[in-house]
């Protein structure tokens, strides 16, 4: 069991005394190298674009090599980065408090002047959104067995941050971009800028909405109560995605299909999960098993976070070791449509829900980080598939 206190200590200052109290914090985290800016510039031959493996709201991601020849991954804040001074300090102070194979290793920081970089282990094989579900040139073959692997990995790495550190730890931002594959193609779990702790005796915690539409549990997006079943809302949507090989949102396709979750469920309803099982070559499949797999995923993201089993469950039910044939599924949460924080009072209603449909709202879907620092600003509202009011 590990444990670990994560004090913040929150005061509105000046820019140049918000940088002062940042390397004050740093300074206090131990087993942290602190790196300084030139070497990790000399480690990514200059920030060179040849060596960027990844970018997205924060800023970008760069492969480097440190003095000891070690690889690394260099993440580098933007300047007008979503994760601000807290989200930075949440992610060093969280990943250096725990170490399970499931979970990405930081290796250090660099604080120094406007600079917020950190640096990471290097992981191989890059993410599952972008080598199993990007549709790019991933040389990777995604066999039922590796799939399987990958599934349960993250399951266990959950478990670790939900059941077996004290305080608990809710990731928030549970996603395929978010699953790096090491060299031996484990599961990684990575990216704890919006990470929180929870007590056991506590039930929830109320926080603006942050994270990745798509991935959202019901009552997290709705009433701004994150809990360990939101993880769990999340892990279901992701293991749709990883069985499937499919997005959770595909506009591009018919309006019965387009949102996964809802396909499963109808699929559920009509005996025939079957076909939402991504197809193999030469029949490389336990068909059987994948669509318990599909199942597990429906039974974590049923609407009501009281009938989402807890991780540990979970796994047992990936693993065999807890029977799920017999398990009742409700009918699952699903929320969509992204609209701007501008007009948050005229589509408030639109956290209402509708009646009887799976498939509405049109707003603009987004795959990014949204930081507790941009809610105020920029606000999630959604639409849900079905009324919640019973």
């Amino acid at each position: 069991m590990t444990c670990f206190c994560l004090p913040f200590r929150r005061k509105r200052s000046c820019p140049r005394s918000q940088s002062t109290e940042l390397d004050e914090e740093v300074s206090d985290i131990q087993n942290v190298n602190i790196y300084t800016y030139k070497e990790l510039h000399i480690a990514t031959e200059g920030f060179s674009s040849s060596n960027k493996i990844g970018e997205g709201g924060f800023g970008s991601v760069y492969k480097g090599k440190l003095r000891n020849n070690t690889l690394a991954a260099i993440k580098v804040l933007s300047s007008d980065s979503r994760q601000g001074v807290r989200e930075f300090l949440t992610e060093i102070k969280v990943i250096t408090s725990i170490e399970h194979e499931n979970l990405v290793k930081l290796y250090g920081c660099c604080v120094e002047g406007k600079h917020r970089i950190l640096v990471y282990g290097y992981l191989e094989n890059n993410s599952l959104a972008q080598t199993l579900l990007g549709g790019g040139h991933s040389s990777i073959q995604f066999s039922w067995h590796l799939r399987r692997n990958i599934c349960i990995g993250v399951a266990r790495g959950l478990t670790f941050l939900h059941e077996e550190v004290r305080p608990h730890i809710i990731h928030r931002d549970i996603k395929a971009s978010n699953i790096l594959l090491d060299k031996d193609l484990k599961p990684i779990i990575s990216d704890f800028g919006l990470a929180r702790l929870i007590s056991p005796n506590l039930s929830h915690i109320t926080t603006l909405v942050a994270g990745t539409a798509g991935y959202l549990a019901p009552e997290y997006a709705i009433r701004n109560q994150v809990t360990r079943k939101s993880d769990v809302y999340s892990f279901g949507v992701l293991l749709l995605e990883i069985v499937s090989g499919r997005n959770n949102t595909n506009r591009r396709l018919p309006a019965e299909e387009q949102y996964l979750v809802a396909r499963a469920w109808n699929l559920y309803e009509a005996g025939e999960l079957e076909r939402l099982v991504d197809a193999f070559p030469d029949g490389d499949v336990n068909i059987e098993e994948a669509c318990r797999f599909c199942k597990i995923g429906l039974l974590c993201t049923q609407d009501s976070p009281k009938l989402r089993p807890s991780m540990s469950t979970v796994l047992d039910m990936l693993i065999g070791e807890t029977d799920v044939h017999g398990e009742n599924v409700e009918r699952p949460g699903l929320l969509f449509e992204f609209v701007d924080g501008h007009d948050q009072g005229k589509q408030k209603m639109k956290a209402e829900v509708e009646n009887s449909s799976f498939i509405g709202g049109s707003g603009k879907q987004q795959d990014s980080n949204s930081s507790e620092t941009v809610t105020s600003y920029g606000t999630m509202t959604f639409t849900s598939i079905y009324d919640r009011s019973n």
